[in-house]
C-alpha cells in the first residue's frame, strides 16, 4: 500500500464531516447551486470536492463504481484504508466516481425499482470546472429557474423521464460541488465543452 494512502482524511472528522454534510444536502437540495467542500486529499486526479464527498458519503456498505483516470491502483489503496467501500462495476454502484467521458453511458447504472426508487446510483462527475450558466434547470428546491453549465443536456432530460427512477449527479471540481436530482428538469442547448479525457 503506498503511503499517500495513509493520508487524506479529514483533519477534524466530526467537524469536517458534517460540514461536508451539509453542503453535500444543500447540493442536492438547491440544484444549480455551487458550494464549498473541503478537507479530503485523494491521489490525483481525483478532487479535493470528490475527495470530501467519498469521506462524508461511503463507507463499507456503499459499494463504489471507479471509471477511467479515477481507477488506479493508489486510488482504490486510498479508497480501501480510508473509507472501506468495495469497488464494483456500475451494475451493482451506489456512487461512482469519473469524468463524464469515462462513466458514459449513465444508462449502465442502477435506477432503481418502482418499490425501491432510493435503490439507484448517485454519479460523482469530476469536471474542470464549475460555472451558473447554460442549461436552464426547474423544479423542486428552485424557486422559478436555476441555470447550470452541464456537459450534456440529452442524458439529464431522458433520465428525469424516469422519474421517480433515475440517477443523481453530484459534479466537483477543485473544492466546489453542484447538484443534480433526478427530480430536476433541463431545458437549453448550451452546454460545456468537453475539455476532458478518459
Amino acid at each position: 500500500m503506498q503511503e499517500q494512502s495513509l493520508i487524506g482524511a479529514f483533519e477534524a472528522p466530526p467537524q469536517d464531516a458534517a460540514r461536508a454534510f451539509r453542503a453535500a444536502l444543500e447540493a442536492l437540495a438547491r440544484p444549480g447551486t455551487i458550494h464549498e467542500i473541503k478537507g479530503g486529499q485523494a491521489p490525483a486526479p481525483v478532487s479535493e470536492a470528490a475527495a470530501s464527498l467519498l469521506l462524508t458519503l461511503c463507507d463499507p456498505e456503499t459499494p463504489l463504481c471507479l471509471m477511467g483516470r479515477h481507477d488506479t491502483p493508489e486510488i482504490r489503496d486510498w479508497i480501501a484504508f480510508q473509507i472501506g467501500a468495495p469497488i464494483v462495476g456500475p451494475e451493482s454502484a451506489m456512487f461512482a466516481l469519473g469524468t463524464w467521458t469515462a462513466l458514459q453511458p449513465i444508462t449502465n447504472f442502477l435506477i432503481g425499482t418502482p418499490e425501491y426508487p432510493d435503490r439507484s446510483t448517485t454519479l460523482i462527475v469530476e469536471m474542470e470546472a464549475l460555472s451558473q450558466d447554460g442549461a436552464t434547470l426547474a423544479g423542486p428546491g428552485i424557486k422559478e429557474t436555476a441555470t447550470l453549465a452541464l456537459p450534456d443536456i440529452e442524458p439529464f432530460q431522458m433520465n428525469h423521464a424516469l422519474f421517480p427512477l433515475g440517477v443523481d449527479f453530484y459534479f466537483t471540481a477543485g473544492t466546489q460541488i453542484a447538484g443534480l436530482p433526478r427530480s430536476t428538469r433541463i431545458s437549453g442547448t448550451q452546454v460545456l465543452e468537453a475539455t476532458e479525457a478518459n
